[in-house]
C-alpha cells in the first residue's frame, strides 16, 4: 500500500519532454518561415530539381538549408539545398561558438534557424546538465546536423515533397559512425533524472538499451498533430560504394573525461568511481558440514554430539546405579515397616507414605524458616477465615469494588500506532521528525482489480481489454459521485485528494491515459492507446495524466513480469489524500468520513459490480485496519463467553464430590464454582479499574485474552484448595480441616501466584505499549485472583462445607435435604476418585520402572535439544491478516497487495542541519552531479542500487539538490531566470511569458528581456554563494516544470527540504527519495529496515553529517531488530526471578535448580513448537513465553512440595506425590485449561487461533508432561532430600 504514497510527487517533475528530442531534430533542420531572401543568389529552393537532390557531396557544402513550407500541423519544413556553405557574421559566429564550439568558419543554418535550435535544446540540458561530457556528445550530435560547414560529407537528402509548389525534406540519411554512436550513448546511459527516480534516457530516448534504439527513436517521422521529427532521420553507419560521403566522427567525450567529469552516480564506469563500487551482495553466512552426501547445519551438528555425549553418560550412571539399586531391593521384598491398623489388618510402609500429608498438619516437620512462617502464617489465617467468614468476605469484595470505581475512566486505544510502537522508540522519533519538519505521508485508499485464474492452466489472464477499461470509468465514476456528511457539510473526493498541480487529483490509475475522461476512450484509440502509452509515458504527450505528469505503468497495474505490461493481471487505482501531522484536534476528520462511505459504497455497489464481471475486487483505506480492529472488539465475544460457560461448567463438576445421583444436589459445588468464575471477573475488573484510574488505556487484547487467562491461573487454585480440604478427616472440626488444608497446599500456592505475578510483571518492561499494558493488567489481575481465593473463596468454601454438613442443596442453601438418605461426606472422602487411583496403582509405578525412567530422560532431553534447533529458525514479524478477523475484506487485500505489487514501499533519506554556506563542504558531500564528491550521499545510494538484493534499495534516489544546482547552472538558460527588476522569470512556456490559449508559445512578449540568473563567473567552481543559495531556493521549489525547464522543483520537492530558519545558512531537515524494492514477506520488512539503517550509519560516519532513513513502516517493524535479544533477556529475567522466589521459599537451592532446569526446557519445547507451526517472534509471542513460564510453574511446584515432604526413598516419595497431587495438577491444572483453549479455536480472529490456542494447547501438552512425567522421573533419580524427619506417629510405635 505504502508504495503508492509519493510516486505522485516523482511524476510532477516534468513531463516535459513529450516530444523532446524529436523537436530538437526538427528545429535543426527549421528555421521559421523564410523568404528566398535568405538563400544565397541565384539558387532558391524552387529551382532545384529531385534529380540534383544530393549530387554534391564535398567538404564546405551543405545539404539543407532554410524553410521551404509547412504540414497541416503547423511543423516547417527544410529546403534541399547542395550548394556551399554560408560564412556568418562575427556576432552569429560568436552565438554559434557559444553553443556549438566544434563549429567555426562557414555555416549551413540561419541565424534564425539556430535561434529557433537553441530554444528546442534548452529542453534537454536539464536533463543532462548533470553530466557535462554527455551534454557535450550530445549537443555536437545537433550542432553538425544543423549548422556543420560540412553537412553533405554526411547528410543525404533521400525523398521530398511538394509543398505548396515548394519542394521540401521529407527523409534524410545521416551518416554516423559507431564510435561516436556508442560514446554518446554510453556517455549518457546511466544519467539519472532524479525527479522521476529513472535515468535521462528513459525520457530523452524512450527508455533505449544501445545507441541504435535511441537513433530510431529520435529519426521516426511523426504523423500529424503528434510530436516529433516532421521527416524521417535515417541513421546508417556504413557509408555505400561508391559514394564520397563519410561518416560524421565528431570527437566523441568519455563520461569519465576528467575536463568534463560527470558524478559517480551518473557515470559508474569512472576511474575515479572505479575504487568503491558497489558493495559486494550479501552472501549468506550460516555454518553448515558436509557429513558424506549430507549437508548438516553446524547447530544441529553441534547439539547432536552434545545428546550423544549427555545420554552417553546418563547411562553409564543408570547402569551403575541400577545395579545397586536392584541389591538393595533384594533386602526389601518384605515391607520394612509394618503396623497393625484399628481394624486388625497390616499396613505397608507404602501405604503408610501415603498418610504423609496427614502429618503435614503437626509441627514435627522442619521447614525453613520462611517456608515455616508461611505454613504457620496459613494455618492461623485459616482459623480466622473460618471464624470470620462474612467479615473476610465483604471486606475483600468491597476492597476489588473500590478498585473497579476506577472503571468510569475506562478507554480503549485501537490506533495501530499507539498499540504497537513505543514512544522512545528511534523509529517513533525519526517519525516525529520526519512528519514535523517535511510532510507526513499521504492517505492511501486503494482498489485492486484482478482477473480469476482459468480453471485449466490456473494462469491469470490479462485485464487489459476495453471492457475492463469502461468498467474502470463507471466504478470512477461512482467514486467520484460519493458525498459523505461530516459535521453538516458534503465532502467529495475532490475536497480532499492530493492536488500537487493545478486542480486535477493526483489520481493513480491507468485512466490518466484518457485523462480521466470516458468521451476520450474512443476517441484515443482504447487499449490500443494504454499499451502505446505503457511503454511511452514518458514520451508522449496524449499520454500525460490530468494532473500534467507522466504516470507509471507499474504504480497502476500488477500481475506482470519484467516489462510486460500488458500481461498484467490486475488494475491499481490509488486515491492519495492530503493527511494532518497530528490528529489531535481531529484534523482528518473530512477525510475519515469520506472514507467510510468509500468502503460502504465498494461493499454495497463496485463488489457486486465487478464480481458480475468475472473480476475479484479488493480494496482498503487509511482508515480501515483502526475500523477492523473495533470490530474485532465484538468479534469473539461468544467465543469468550462459550469458553467461559466451559470451564465453569468443567469446575462445577470437578469440585464436586464422586457424583451420586441421589445425593448429587448436595454434593455438586455449582454455587462454588459460579462464585469462583465471578471472583476471577472481579479481579480482572479491579485490575482494569486500578489502571484507568491512572489513565493508562486498555487494548481489545486484554478485553478478551485476561479473562480467559486469570480464570485458566485461578480455576487450579481452587481446585487445590478445594482437593486439599477434601484429604482432611471429617471427625475434625471445620475450623482445622481449613487450616490445615491451608497450611498443606498454601506454600505453594503463594509460590506458583507470586511466580506468575513475576512473569507477567517482566512482560511490562517490553517497549511494545499493546503487551506492556497487557502484561502489567495481566500481572495485577492475577495477583487480585490469588487474594480473593484465599481471602473471599475461602470465606465461601466455609459456607459451601457448612451447607453440606447440614445437607442443603446447592444452588437453593435455604432449602434442607430431611431425607433419610443423609449426604455422607466421610463417605464421599474414602472413595478415591478414578484420576486418583490410576494416579496411584497406574502412573506412577510406571514411571517407577529403570526402563521407562532411561526412555523418560532420553526422549524429553531429545525434545529439547531439537527444539533449540529448530528455535533458530523462528523469523520475527507479525503478519498483518493475524492480527484482523478472519472475515475482514482487509484480508484478501493484503494478500493481493503481495501478489500484485511491482515496487515497494517509498524510502527517504532524511539529512538534518546542511549547511549549505560557500565555506562549508556539505554540498559536495551530498550532490552527485559534476564535482561532487565520489563517495558523496547520492552517489553511495546509486551504488547500493546497483545491488538490491542486499540493500533494498530499487533505484537512484531523487534529489532536490541537484536539480536545484542544475537549475541555476546558467547551462540551463531557460530555468533559472529573472526580469530587469531582479524578480523570477518563470520559463518561456509558462505565464506570464505565454499564455495557455496562445498554442505555441515563441520567443519575445513580456519575457523577452528576461536573463539567466547567473553567469558563469558569478559562480564558484559551480557552486552558488551562500546567498545566492539563500535567494534562489525558494525559487526553485516554487518554479513549475515544464518542457522549457524540466528541473522547476514545485510539486516534486514542495515538501523535501524544511525552509523554517533556512536563512540562518543550515537547512534543518531535508530528504532524499528513492523506494524499497518489493517487500512481500515480513522477513523483508525487517531486513530492508536494517539494511537502510546500517547503510546510513556507515555513510553518516564517511560523511560526518546527521544521515537517517525513513519509511512509513519502519516505526512498526523497528521491534523485530532486536526482539531475540528482548526475549531472551526477558525470558532469563523471569526464570530468575522464579529461581530466587524458589530459593527463597524453600530454602533449597537443589529444588530451586531442578524447577528452573525443568521451567527452561517447557520454555525450549514451546519455541520448537513455534517453529513447527511457523509462529512468529513479536511481543504478542513473547508475552505468551513469559505467560508460559508462569503458568508451567503450575504444574511443577504443586508436585515438587508433595515430594519436598514425603518421606522414604527418592522413588518411594516420587510415588507418594504423585499419589496425593497428580490427581489435583491433573484435573485442576491441566484439565481446566485444555477445556477453555480448545474453544478459543473457533474464534473469528486469527490472531487467537495462532497466538493463544496453538500457543496455549502446546503450553499446556508441554507442562502436563513435564509435570506430571518428566519432573516426577527427575525427582526419583535426581530430587531433594526430604524437608521433614520421619514422623513419630502411634502406628509407627
Amino acid at each position: 500500500m505504502t508504495s503508492c504514497r509519493k510516486r505522485m510527487t516523482s511524476s510532477l517533475a516534468v513531463w516535459a519532454v513529450v516530444h523532446l528530442v524529436q523537436l530538437i531534430c526538427f528545429a535543426s533542420m527549421a528555421t521559421g518561415k523564410k523568404t528566398a531572401s535568405d538563400i544565397p543568389p541565384g539558387s532558391g529552393p524552387i529551382a532545384l530539381s529531385v534529380e540534383r537532390i544530393g549530387d554534391t557531396h564535398s567538404r564546405d557544402y551543405c545539404a539543407m538549408y532554410g524553410i521551404c513550407g509547412e504540414r497541416s500541423d503547423g511543423k516547417v519544413l527544410n529546403c534541399p539545398y547542395g550548394f556551399p556553405s554560408v560564412e556568418p557574421d562575427e556576432l552569429f559566429s560568436a552565438k554559434i561558438q557559444s553553443l556549438c564550439p566544434t563549429i567555426t568558419g562557414n555555416v549551413c543554418c540561419t541565424e534564425a534557424q539556430f535561434d529557433t535550435l537553441r530554444t528546442q535544446v534548452q529542453q534537454a540540458i536539464p536533463f543532462l546538465v548533470g553530466c557535462p561530457a554527455c551534454l557535450r556528445n550530445f549537443l555536437n550530435l545537433f550542432c553538425e546536423l544543423s549548422c556543420s560547414p560540412n553537412q553533405s560529407l554526411f547528410i543525404n537528402v533521400t525523398a521530398v515533397a511538394e509543398i505548396n509548389s515548394n519542394v521540401t525534406v521529407d527523409a534524410i540519411d545521416f551518416f554516423v559512425t559507431e564510435e561516436f554512436g556508442e560514446g554518446l550513448y554510453s556517455s549518457c546511459k546511466d544519467v539519472k533524472f532524479g525527479t522521476m527516480n529513472t535515468r535521462a534516457l528513459e525520457f530523452i530516448g524512450a527508455g533505449a538499451r544501445n545507441y541504435r534504439e535511441w537513433f530510431a527513436f529520435i529519426g521516426q517521422k511523426a504523423e500529424l498533430y503528434f510530436p516529433g521529427s516532421p521527416y524521417s532521420i535515417n541513421f546508417k553507419s556504413v557509408v555505400p560504394e561508391p559514394s564520397p560521403m563519410e561518416l560524421m566522427n565528431v570527437s566523441v567525450y568519455s563520461c569519465g573525461d576528467t575536463s568534463l567529469g560527470c558524478s559517480c552516480g551518473d557515470c559508474p564506469p569512472s576511474p575515479m568511481c572505479s575504487a568503491s563500487g558497489p558493495p559486494p551482495p550479501h552472501e549468506n553466512d550460516s555454518c553448515s558440514i558436509k557429513i558424506w552426501s549430507i549437508q548438516v547445519g553446524c547447530i544441529e551438528f553441534s547439539l547432536a554430539l552434545v545428546y550423544i555425549v549427555l545420554i552417553s553418560a546418563f547411562f553409564g550412571w543408570t547402569s551403575f546405579y541400577g545395579k545397586r539399586e536392584s541389591r538393595r531391593s533384594a533386602f526389601m521384598k518384605q515391607p520394612l515397616l509394618e503396623s497393625t491398623g484399628e481394624d486388625g489388618s497390616t499396613e505397608t510402609d507404602e501405604e503408610l507414605l501415603m498418610k504423609v500429608p496427614e502429618y503435614y498438619r503437626g509441627d514435627n516437620i522442619q521447614f525453613s524458616s520462611i517456608h515455616e512462617h508461611i505454613t504457620s502464617f496459613f494455618r492461623t489465617y485459616g482459623t480466622f477465615v473460618v471464624r470470620n467468614p462474612a467479615r473476610v468476605l465483604c471486606l475483600s469484595l468491597a476492597t476489588v469494588i473500590l478498585l473497579c470505581v476506577g472503571l468510569v475512566r475506562f478507554k480503549v486505544e485501537t490506533r495501530p500506532e499507539k498499540l504497537w510502537v513505543g514512544p522512545g522508540s528511534r523509529a517513533a522519533e525519526e517519525k516525529h521528525f520526519f512528519d514535523s519538519h517535511l510532510a507526513p505521508f499521504y492517505r492511501i485508499e486503494q482498489l485492486i482489480l484482478a482477473t480469476i485464474p482459468d480453471a485449466k492452466s490456473g494462469r491469470r489472464p490479462s485485464i487489459v481489454s476495453n471492457s475492463n477499461i469502461q468498467l474502470l470509468f463507471e466504478i470512477q465514476e461512482k467514486i467520484d459521485g460519493i458525498n459523505a456528511n461530516y459535521s453538516g457539510s458534503m465532502v467529495s473526493l475532490t475536497d480532499i485528494c492530493l492536488k500537487p498541480l493545478g486542480e486535477d487529483c493526483a489520481t493513480q490509475s491507468i485512466l490518466q491515459y484518457f485523462k480521466m475522461d470516458p468521451d476520450n476512450l474512443e476517441t484515443y484509440g482504447g487499449v490500443t492507446h494504454a499499451e502505446y502509452c505503457f511503454q511511452h509515458y514518458t514520451s508522449a504527450e496524449t499520454c500525460l495524466s490530468a494532473f500534467k505528469a507522466p504516470l507509471d505503468p507499474s504504480t497502476a497495474l500488477g500481475g506482470f513480469s519484467g516489462s510486460n505490461y500488458s500481461e498484467a493481471s490486475a488494475f491499481i487505482i490509488t486515491y492519495p489524500v492530503n493527511n494532518a501531522v497530528e490528529d489531535a484536534n481531529n484534523a482528518n476528520g473530512r477525510a475519515v468520513a469520506w472514507e467510510k462511505a468509500f468502503i460502504q459504497l465498494v461493499k454495497e455497489e463496485l463488489l457486486p459490480l465487478v464480481q458480475s464481471n468475472n473480476l475479484t475486487l479488493s480494496f482498503s483505506s487509511e482508515s480501515s485496519i483502526e475500523e477492523e480492529l473495533k470490530r474485532e472488539s465484538t468479534a469473539d465475544i461468544m467465543t469468550i463467553l462459550l469458553s467461559y460457560l466451559v470451564m465453569f461448567a468443567y469446575i462445577s463438576v470437578t469440585l464436586g464430590d464422586t457424583p451420586n445421583l441421589s445425593t448429587f444436589y448436595i454434593s455438586s459445588k455449582v454455587l462454588l464454582g459460579l462464585s469462583g468464575v465471578i471472583i476471577v471477573l472481579l479481579s480482572v475488573l479491579g485490575s482494569v479499574g486500578f489502571f484507568s484510574a491512572l489513565g493508562v488505556k486498555s487494548t481489545l487484547i486484554i478485553m478478551e485474552v485476561i479473562p480467559f487467562l486469570v480464570l485458566a491461573v485461578g480455576v487450579d487454585n481452587m481446585c487445590i484448595l478445594v482437593h486439599a480440604m477434601k484429604r482432611q478427616s471429617s471427625d475434625l472440626p471445620l475450623e482445622d480441616q481449613i487450616s490445615n488444608a491451608l497450611a498443606e497446599v498454601g506454600p505453594s500456592i503463594t509460590l506458583a501466584s507470586l511466580s506468575e505475578v513475576l512473569a507477567f510483571a517482566v512482560g511490562a518492561f517490553i517497549s511494545m505499549p499493546a503487551c506492556r499494558v497487557f502484561s502489567m493488567f495481566a500481572a495485577l489481575a492475577v495477583l487480585l485472583d490469588f487474594l480473593l481465593q484465599v481471602t473471599a473463596f475461602v470465606a465461601l468454601i466455609t459456607y459451601d462445607f457448612r451447607r453440606t454438613q447440614d445437607n442443603r442443596i446447592d444452588c437453593f442453601p435455604c432449602i434442607k435435604f430431611n431425607s433419610s438418605e443423609a449426604y455422607s461426606e466421610e463417605s464421599n472422602r474414602r472413595t478415591p476418585g478414578l484420576l486418583v487411583r490410576y494416579m496411584k496403582e497406574v502412573h506412577a509405578p510406571i514411571l517407577g520402572l529403570w526402563g521407562i525412567k532411561m526412555f523418560v530422560i532420553a526422549v524429553f532431553v531429545a525434545f529439547t535439544l531439537g527444539s533449540i534447533a529448530l528455535s533458530t529458525r523462528i523469523q520475527p514479524g507479525l503478519e498483518q491478516q493475524i492480527v484482523l478477523p478472519r472475515d475482514s475484506y482487509l484480508q484478501g487485500y493484503f494478500a493481493n497487495v503481495s501478489e500484485y505489487l511491482r515496487i515497494g514501499p517509498p524510502l527517504y533519506f532524511v539529512v538534518k542541519n546542511y549547511n549549505y554556506s560557500a565555506g562549508s563542504s556539505h554540498t559536495d558531500k551530498l550532490c552527485s552531479i559534476s564535482n561532487c564528491d565520489s563517495n558523496s550521499l547520492l552517489n553511495e545510494i546509486s551504488r547500493a542500487s546497483l545491488t538490491p538484493e542486499s540493500s533494498y534499495i530499487a533505484k537512484p534516489a531523487a534529489s532536490w539538490l541537484d536539480d536545484f544546482l542544475v537549475w541555476l547552472s546558467p547551462e540551463a538558460f531557460g530555468c533559472c531566470r529573472k526580469f530587469i527588476n531582479g524578480t523570477y522569470c518563470p520559463p518561456d512556456d509558462q505565464p506570464p511569458c505565454c499564455s495557455p490559449d496562445e498554442g505555441f508559445c515563441g520567443l519575445g512578449g513580456v519575457c523577452k528581456d528576461c536573463t539567466t540568473c547567473f553567469r558563469q563567473s558569478d559562480l564558484v567552481n559551480g557552486r552558488p554563494s551562500t546567498a545566492q543559495f539563500k535567494e534562489k531556493l525558494p525559487w526553485f521549489l516554487n518554479a513549475l516544470p515544464s518542457a522549457d525547464c524540466a528541473k522547476g522543483g514545485h510539486g516534486a520537492y514542495t515538501s523535501s527540504v524544511d525552509l523554517n530558519g533556512y536563512e540562518s545558512g543550515v537547512i534543518r531537515a531535508s530528504d532524499f527519495r528513492t523506494y524499497h524494492t518489493p517487500l512481500n514477506e515480513q522477513e523483508d520488512y525487517v531486513r530492508s529496515l536494517q539494511a537502510a539503517r546500517e547503510f546510513c550509519s556507515k555513510v553518516s560516519d564517511d560523511l560526518k553529517m546527521d544521515i537517517f532513513p525513513y519509511s512509513v513502516f519502519y516505526i512498526f517493524f523497528e521491534q523485530y531488530l532486536d526482539i531475540w535479544r528482548v526475549a531472551l533477556i526477558s525470558v532469563a529475567i523471569a526464570l530468575g526471578a522464579i529461581f530466587v522466589v524458589c530459593l527463597v521459599i524453600t530454602s533449597s537451592l537443589w529444588s530451586s535448580v531442578i524447577v528452573s532446569i525443568v521451567l527452561t526446557m517447557m520454555v525450549v519445547d514451546l519455541m520448537g513448537v513455534m517453529s513447527v507451526l511457523n509462529i512468529q517472534l513479536n511481543a504478542v509471542s513473547v508475552v505468551n513465553l513469559l505467560m508460559s513460564i508462569g503458568i508451567a510453574v503450575e504444574f511443577c511446584l504443586h508436585i515438587l512440595q508433595a515430594f519436598l515432604v514425603s518421606q522414604g526413598d527418592r522413588n518411594q516419595r516420587m510415588k507418594a506425590a504423585l499419589s496425593t497431587m497428580g490427581a489435583s495438577v491433573f484435573s485442576g491444572i491441566t484439565l481446566t485449561k485444555l477445556c477453555g483453549v480448545i474453544v478459543l479455536y473457533f474464534s473469528r480472529s486469527e490472531i487467537f487461533v495462532v497466538y493463544y490456542f496453538q500457543m496455549y494447547l502446546a503450553l499446556v501438552l508441554i507442562g502436563f508432561l513435564h509435570g506430571l512425567v518428566f519432573l516426577p522421573v527427575v525427582l526419583s533419580l535426581f530430587g531433594p532430600p526430604s524437608v521433614s524427619p520421619p514422623p513419630a506417629s502411634p502406628e509407627l510405635n
